[in-house]
């Protein structure tokens, strides 16, 4: 006999609702997982009280080892080439692991905007600039029979005539600039909340300021016009595990000829005399030293920024010195100029003196 069959009646609509299943829990990699597929591999220690010095191989001192954060290995701060002179913020890499880090490469156009160079076309093609023709033209012409001692001149920079070759030269710098996250700028900037452009006031200096003859104004305006239209200095921005990011002639120069102007942020001495930073600028020594000036290059700079200086203090160092740093008066405005002291040939690297007449920043670790 068949089994008893139980009915139910429904009210309403017959038609079931299936319940939503409950939300699956997720499931997360495991920590191999992560760490084997990672970019750099993580060494795990139980302790770091075994972590020595990979130069002078020594682990007292602990407070001063740095750990590269791709080879966890130890460096003192004041062991590395050029030494650190405080803790680096976020990650770390030793020199080592900086010479196999990728380096942005930037195409033709990319640099073009990188430098905002004016689109006349004098990038892609071998042709010079009609002012600095003229320029060569003047110096060509006899000058009086009668000789006469004159003041030396600064002489404008001769570009290299291949194009891609200025294009590797320009991309030399972005990178660096890159690298060291800071944006292109060959002027003077001023920051809000820092010193205002109405402080930078050349009567202000102590003892007073040399002022930049016409010539020389000239000299400079044509350079700057010469930058816009993408004709390079020839200079190459290398790296160097022992010196950091330096620069080297890509071509010849000749004497008193006008390397770069040191550009960068403003702000008042005051403001930045706790400050370790190795690339600031003495800008203006006023008689009223909380109107003292200094140009800081941390976010905005040019080329001047990765020219090094000398070991002022041995015969060596001073031989290296082929630059100079002048502060000029330039229309009642102060502004650092570095200008070449003797005939620099092709791949020579640029040095001058941090110090100038001031003798106050140390330079016995330099190379």
């Amino acid at each position: 006999m068949a089994p008893a069959r139980k009915f139910i009646r429904f009210s309403g609509s017959s038609r079931r609702t299936v319940p939503p299943s409950p939300p699956q829990p997720r499931r997360y990699k495991r920590i191999a997982e992560i760490l084997a597929t990672a970019k750099h591999a993580v060494v795990e220690r139980e302790s770091y009280s075994d972590v020595i010095c990979e130069q002078c191989r020594s682990g007292d001192r602990a407070d001063e080892l740095l750990l590269c954060d791709k080879c966890d290995q130890g460096f003192h701060m004041n062991c590395l080439r050029p030494i650190v002179v405080k803790l680096p913020m976020g990650s770390w890499l030793c020199p080592k692991c900086v010479e196999h880090r990728r380096v942005r490469k930037f195409s033709q156009k990319k640099i073009i905007d990188f430098f905002r160079i004016q689109r006349s076309g004098c990038v892609d093609e071998k042709c010079g600039s009609p002012q600095s023709q003229d320029t060569r033209k003047r110096r060509k012409r006899s000058g009086p029979l009668v000789m006469q001692k004159k003041r030396r001149r600064l002489l404008p920079f001769t570009p290299v005539e291949d194009p891609s070759q200025r294009l590797r030269e320009m991309g030399s710098l972005a990178s660096a600039l890159t690298a060291l996250k800071m944006e292109f700028s060959d002027d003077l900037t001023y920051l809000p909340g820092w010193a205002p452009r109405s402080a930078n006031q050349a009567k202000l200096e102590k003892g007073g300021m040399q002022v930049l003859p016409k010539e020389d104004i000239e000299t400079l305006e044509h350079c700057r016009a010469m930058s816009k239209r993408g004709e390079w200095p020839p200079l190459l921005v290398v790296f160097d595990s022992c010196e950091g990011f330096t620069v080297e002639a890509d071509g010849p120069i000749k004497d008193m000829t006008f390397i770069a102007e040191y550009t960068g942020d403003v702000d008042y001495l005051k403001n930045r005399e706790k400050d370790d930073c190795d690339s600031m600028m003495t800008l203006l020594l006023a008689n009223d030293s909380s109107r003292s000036l200094v140009i800081c290059p941390d976010k905005h700079g040019n080329i001047a920024r990765f020219i090094n200086g000398i070991n002022n203090h041995t015969s060596d160092g001073k031989k290296k010195q082929n630059c100079k740093c002048v502060r000029y008066n330039v229309n009642g405005q102060c502004r650092v100029f570095l200008v070449a002291t003797r005939d620099i040939a092709k791949g020579e690297r640029l040095y001058y003196d941090y110090n100038g007449y001031e003798h106050e920043y140390p330079t016995h670790h330099f190379v």
